[in-house]
């Protein structure tokens, strides 16, 4: 084993050939004496020869030091880079006219390192063509969508032994990477101004004592990080642990390094701050490279121009909104406007009718519903739309807003507006069932029973819910924008000709929180009387129904690698309990 100086020494004189102590130690920041020592101990070992030259006993001696590879993560989705990330995984974009991930294998080459291991999971097949370019190894991470990215860490555990982990999607500006590493180190930049990042503080050595979420005036943990041998079959062993729970799903690999640092032997590796750089989001790598807008190959970009008439020098302050249930969003300003553009979600091609929205959103915007639709391709299912500043959650609670909603649910009923397209819950949620069974998707226990009483459910519907109006079908909080007296009505993906109680049955089933009573108590303001005990049983039914259509929607999104969290229990209970109080009053 040995030293850091006696490697430093030994690295030098391999690299350099027989140089003087004196430049050896200012190469190294070493003072002369510690430098003198580690010459006199390292000709005692047999490691150098006389002049300086190094043995074979000194080559052996440095082999264990040797880098042995670097693993390039690249599954995640980079939602925070939307739109662009929408069509492509951020690192195959192009910057200052290289492709980032490309340019990071060069690097890594160029300093020797040859044995590459890139982990891909979004967009994977974009990937491929480097196995043949540069001679990578590709492993797919299966579980990129559902975990963090400790499990692409986790995914290519058969590689890591002296190994660098590197994020794909950086840039950096200097070589960084080194074909001998002493120990374990993680590169950071030391940042005056307050970061959310991991900050780091170490002792007068360099080695890390602890890791903190947030902080300034302190390291920033940022660029590539390595991992001794040792290390490498610590933090294994802890991601074992972790690579099948639960709990663990959102945890980052420097979480885990940070809650076991104890067990790790960390040095920090100092960077300068313009030797990195990270793009979170778009507007970060517009900022570094000003042509970027201007020559990235998107069809999203000229789809947006196209549509608003404006140039790409025109979008500016593009920010992703939190992912919907269904699509993905990004807020964009253009000529001193908000707008939205919506993207649609994998998978939705099976379940969501693009020429049956397309054609809805004109008719609610001629209704006066909507009137912040601007665009979709109906092709394609991508959408423009104005954007509402300043708007209130709707509140289930609040007569006015349950009031005005229910209000104008019958508006588009009792329009006589007609659609082309129909749908019906009871049918479409056995259509999604059938997906599921040749996915081979695990049911839970109770499945079968519940399917049986929504089955006797719809057959009793059948006989009363006359003829067939134009439904929103996705009739919710969340589908409403409020802003002072004005609401609007948007997201139609599922509007068709249909049961008009399932927009009733939508609107307490995804999320009201209302019991059975409290549902039938609404029920006025959209009828503008007390309804029928014949009425109230069949908007009862729509909701176990609707219930169930998106309990079973829900675990499709999640055969398709797309969880909807909570949701799925809400609909689950939903189908359940206002599905047997309606059997119960049918019966």
């Amino acid at each position: 084993m040995l030293t850091k100086c006696q490697f430093d020494v030994l690295l030098s004189l391999l690299q350099s050939g027989t140089v003087t102590q004196r430049f050896i130690a200012d190469s190294i920041h070493a003072s002369l004496g510690s430098v003198n020592k580690a010459f006199a101990d390292l000709k005692s070992k047999g490691l150098i020869d006389s002049d300086g030259s190094v043995t074979e006993l000194g080559k052996q001696a440095l082999a264990s030091y040797k880098v042995d590879n670097a693993v390039i993560l690249a599954a995640g989705v980079g939602t925070r880079f939307a739109p662009l990330s929408f069509e492509k995984p951020k690192a195959m974009f192009e910057v200052r006219g290289e492709t980032l991930i490309e340019r990071l294998i060069r690097q890594l080459k160029d300093a020797g390192i040859d044995n590459i291991i890139v982990v891909v999971g979004y967009m994977k097949e974009a990937f491929f063509y480097l196995e043949d370019k540069y001679g990578v190894d590709i492993v797919i991470n299966r579980e990129y969508a559902d975990r963090n990215n400790h499990s692409s860490v986790w995914a290519a555990r058969d590689y890591i032994r002296n190994t660098y982990i590197v994020s794909s999607d950086q840039y950096y500006s200097d070589n960084l990477f080194k074909p001998y590493v002493y120990n374990t180190c993680i590169s950071a930049v030391f940042d005056e101004n307050e970061t959310e990042e991991y900050v780091l503080t170490s002792d007068k050595k360099l080695r890390v004592t602890s890791m903190v979420k947030g902080g300034c005036n302190a390291y920033r943990m940022q660029g590539p990080a390595y991992f001794s041998l040792n290390d490498s079959r610590t933090l294994l062993s802890l991601l074992e642990k972790e690579a099948c729970s639960p709990n663990s799903a959102a945890l980052l690999w420097d979480d885990i390094l940070a809650e076991h640092l104890n067990q790790f032997d960390v040095v920090i590796n100092p960077i300068d701050d313009d030797a990195i750089h990270e793009f979170n989001y778009v507007t970060d790598l517009t900022a570094f490279d000003a042509d970027f807008f201007a020559n990235v190959d998107s069809k999203i970009l000229d789809n947006i121009c196209s549509t608003l008439n404006c140039t790409r020098n025109d979008i500016v302050r593009v920010a992703p909104i939190k992912a919907g249930l269904t699509n993905l969003s990004v807020l964009f300003e253009a000529k001193g406007s908000k707008y939205v553009y919506r993207h649609p979600g994998n998978g939705t091609e099976e379940i969501v009718n693009r020429k049956a929205e397309t054609h809805a959103l004109e008719t609610a915007k001629k209704l006066g519903l909507d009137d912040t639709y601007i665009y979709e391709d109906p092709s394609e299912g991508w959408k423009i739309s104005k954007y509402i500043d300043d708007c209130v959650d709707f509140d289930y609670r609040n007569q006015a807003h349950v009031e005005k909603a229910l209000a104008m649910i019958r508006t588009l009923h009792t329009s006589g507006e007609k659609s082309p397209w129909s749908f019906d819950f009871y049918d479409e949620a056995l259509k999604i069932v059938d997906l599921l069974k040749k996915l081979n998707y695990p049911f839970p226990t109770d499945f079968n029973d519940l399917l049986d009483s929504i089955t006797r459910l719809g057959d009793e519907m059948r006989v009363d819910q006359g003829d067939p109006v134009f439904c929103h079908n996705d009739f919710y909080g969340p589908n409403f924008l409020v802003k002072g007296d004005d609401m609007r009505l948007i997201d139609w993906e599922y509007a068709a000709m249909g049961d008009y109680a399932c927009d009733l049955g939508n609107f307490v089933a995804q999320g009201s929180g209302y019991s059975v009573e409290e549902a039938c108590d609404v029920l006025h303001f959209y009828y503008g009387r007390n309804p029928s005990a014949e009425e109230e049983r069949h908007c009862l039914g729509a909701v176990g129904v609707v219930g169930f259509y998106w309990y079973v929607w829900a675990m499709y999104k999640e055969a398709m690698g797309n969880p909807v969290g909570d949701w799925l229990y809400v609909w689950y209970k939903a189908a359940k309990q206002f599905g047997a109080a309606a059997l119960r009053r049918y019966e």
